[in-house]
């Protein structure tokens, strides 16, 4: 999996056809800590986050929060309501979405192939002006 939606070929294509937008989350002295990808109007006027992650030793000091309000000002920007992800059902991360104000919306199985499935929240959170 690692190969197939993180070679520098796909990420291409997530920029230049899917229209997925990266923001890095640099820490004091320039070193890259974490990122989000996400895509506006994604399905009517949501934005979805595709991909969240951080360094395991800057988890719990805000920065997921700060990139995902980025997101939501960006989704804001272009009048977007709504933001969406999709969380695996036994990830730690549900509490943390809950908490920024993301409430789960639907389950989603996923094949991705060879046997592998996706066990997923849909997670939803309302934006307001």
């Amino acid at each position: 999996m690692l190969h197939w939606m993180y070679r520098p070929e796909a990420l291409a294509q997530q920029v230049e056809q899917k229209g997925h937008v990266f923001l890095m989350a640099v820490d004091g002295m320039g070193e890259a800590v974490g990122y989000v990808s996400y895509e506006v109007n994604y399905k009517s006027q949501t934005t979805k986050i595709h991909k969240l992650y951080l360094l395991p030793q800057t988890q719990g000091q805000g920065i997921g929060r700060l990139l995902i309000e980025a997101v939501a000002e960006r989704a804001k920007a272009a009048d977007n309501n709504a933001l969406a992800l999709n969380v695996n059902r036994q990830n730690r991360a549900v509490q943390f979405y809950e908490r920024l104000g993301f409430s789960v919306h639907e389950t989603e199985d996923i094949d991705i192939g060879n046997g592998y499935w996706m066990q997923d929240y849909v997670m939803i959170k309302p934006l307001h002006s």
